[in-house]
């Protein structure tokens, strides 16, 4: 399951971190106490939308910012969420080619011609 408040705490950290700010810092500009904002980062605590404005401001991050890179976080976790509960994905089989021996030939005499699929070439 996806927890908003864990999402919302990770990328206050992130915002935090990028600025090289300590939880003091932004705790004491937030006038929110140290352990609160520290289980809010850590997902524990949800935010209310006044705390998410006064961390926001101690940040000086546009609330509209935060929450859109929390909405990213959020498709990106759904996506990952649904490809896991759905059946993997079978590699597409590619058509062997027929092994050709160019030894006494000159490199810059080879041409290789291949399908439009990916084909591997290995020298030997």
């Amino acid at each position: 399951m996806i927890l908003l408040r864990r999402l919302l705490g990770d990328v206050l950290r992130r915002q935090r971190q990028r600025q090289g700010r300590t939880l003091r810092e932004v705790s004491s500009s937030a006038r929110v106490s140290l352990g609160y904002l520290s289980e809010v980062e850590r997902g524990q605590k949800e935010a209310s939308s006044e705390l998410l404005s006064a961390i926001c401001d101690a940040l000086d991050v546009r609330m509209s910012e935060l929450m859109r890179e929390v909405s990213d976080e959020l498709s990106l976790a759904e996506l990952a969420a649904s490809a896991a509960a759905t059946e993997p994905v079978r590699t597409p089989v590619r058509p062997m080619l027929n092994s050709v021996s160019v030894s006494g030939v000159p490199p810059e005499r080879v041409t290789i011609k291949a399908p439009a699929e990916a084909v591997d070439v290995v020298a030997a």
